[in-house]
């Protein structure tokens, strides 16, 4: 199945009862599709782990800042994460390594793991499409910027549609008597 590029859109960190929650969302493509957003339910040490690595590093390492730097000690580099199964609410990662001799590697991880990793690593984060398929909703966004051309589309045909005549109201007046 093809992979998706995404884009975390949001962390939500949660407390208590309140879930906490990771958006990937669709970039754009070049055909104009409309973006989808998958949200994926993580703990609430996960979701800080990835804002951590979004918002800068604190002054001690992190359980993910150590994985880095081990895999650069070891001559390896992160290239990318991958979101490749749903099974119910269970998803499933890979994070997507490449050795020195030039060798790709493939570690599996839970999905908060391997974006901590992405964002500290800023390296791409994909979705396999079938993920996509089956966990997915719309960007209602983009479903909302869609309705709006829609709308300016079917108004500027009102428009074009029109004549002169249509704005005589003088005339219609004088022949409705």
């Amino acid at each position: 199945m093809p992979l998706r590029r995404m884009d975390i859109e949001s962390v939500i960190v949660g407390d208590g009862p309140i879930a906490s929650l990771v958006v990937l969302r669709t970039r754009e493509e070049a055909d104009g599709s409309t973006s989808r957003q998958l949200p994926i339910r993580i703990g609430s040490f996960e979701a800080t782990a990835i804002t951590m690595g979004v918002n800068g590093r604190s002054g001690r390492p992190m359980t993910h800042d150590l994985l880095c730097s081990a895999i650069s000690e070891l001559g390896a580099s992160c290239v990318s994460v991958r979101v490749m199964a749903v099974q119910g609410t269970t998803f499933f990662a890979q994070v997507e390594l490449e050795r020195a001799d030039g060798e790709h590697v493939f570690l599996d991880a839970r999905p908060s793991d391997a974006l901590a990793i992405a964002v500290r690593e800023e390296v791409p984060v994909y979705a396999e499409e079938s993920v996509l398929d089956a966990a997915a909703m719309p960007d209602f966004r983009g479903v909302e910027k869609d309705e709006k051309a829609h709308e300016l589309e079917q108004f500027h045909a009102f428009v074009e549609s029109l004549s002169p005549e249509d704005f005589n109201v003088a005339n219609r007046d004088q022949d409705s008597e």
